[in-house]
């Protein structure tokens, strides 16, 4: 189970590749976590990490889905250099006390940066470990202040076409839509990631911010976000809009709940070698002590 301090990705990573990219840190001296914010990289081991080994820089990078540039697990990495992520900004608007157009700079400001070394479970029944660097969410909602009255947080990713190649296709609805019910946003599991590996978040895994969820499939953990809206109604999300009866709202782990297309009983650690076998999945990817609390009294086969 997930304790409260764990080591850092120096200490779980082969010696000369963390060796290695200290030294390109080291380098550059004030390197920043996405270069619009100017965020210094320092960070603290996070609370929640898993000892579990995280998977190489190479695996996070080369192997996801973001079907802004495609729908192959390689598109995101062949693709994505296109993105301009310097400006960035992102409206916060709904039932909040001081709505705005924020610069990436000023959501970084005074954010604690920390490693969080968490387990990401996709639907597709894959899974790998991810040292992410970032903050908790709730962290930003408390400064712009959550109204009594808001109930759930809806997120949007960016749309530009012409640097997201795969929304020329109208494969989705773009832009790309997620929600959190609002006590699911403000956990402390719950975090906006902008690095991992030490490094700014590559543009192939949702630079320059992106939501973290651990607890729940990968497609909830909405990539580039450009708006957060603060509101008391449920909102519509991507592949619930497409396909409702293969994608609920909550979207929590599950091993006894199976897609139509994917047993979700066991998984396969990318990365792991081809006689690795499967593993077992874990209640809400092994985060039941923190999360399963939010959900009592809830059918999760219902709620799925």
């Amino acid at each position: 189970m997930p304790k409260e301090t764990k080591p850092g990705w120096s200490d779980v990573t082969p010696k000369h590749l963390w060796l290695n990219r200290r030294a390109l840190i080291a380098g550059a001296g004030a390197l920043a976590l996405g270069s619009p914010a100017a965020a210094k990289l320092t960070y603290s081991p996070g609370k929640f990490s898993t000892d579990e080994t995280p998977n190489s820089f190479e695996d996070i990078t080369t192997y996801n889905n973001f079907y802004e540039f495609g729908t192959g697990k390689e598109d995101p990495s062949t693709y994505a250099s296109a993105l301009t992520t310097d400006p960035w900004s992102i409206v916060i608007d709904g039932m909040v006390d001081r709505p705005g157009t924020y610069d990436l700079a000023d959501i970084l400001k005074d954010q604690p940066l920390e490693e969080r070394i968490y387990r990401f479970r996709c639907v597709e029944a894959w899974s790998m470990v991810v040292p992410w660097i970032g903050f908790e969410l709730s962290g930003l909602l408390n400064r712009v202040g959550v109204q009594p009255s808001a109930k759930y947080v809806a997120f949007e990713t960016l749309v530009r076409p012409e640097e997201m190649i795969g929304q020329q296709s109208p494969i989705l609805d773009w832009p790309y839509r997620e929600g959190l019910r609002l006590d699911e946003a403000m956990h402390p599991l719950t975090i906006l990631a902008t690095g991992l590996y030490g490094e700014e978040m590559p543009k192939q895994n949702g630079a320059p911010i992106r939501l973290v969820v651990p607890w729940k499939y990968g497609f909830k953990s909405i990539k580039s976000i450009v708006k957060i809206t603060l509101t008391d109604q449920q909102p519509q999300t991507t592949w619930n809009m497409l396909q409702p009866s293969e994608y609920g709202f909550y979207s929590n782990v599950n091993p006894t709940v199976d897609h139509p297309r994917w047993s979700q009983a066991s998984e396969r650690r990318i990365g792991a070698g081809l006689f690795a076998g499967r593993q077992d999945t874990l209640m809400f990817n092994g985060y039941e002590e923190q999360v399963a609390a939010l959900y009592a009294g809830m059918d999760l086969k219902a709620n799925y």
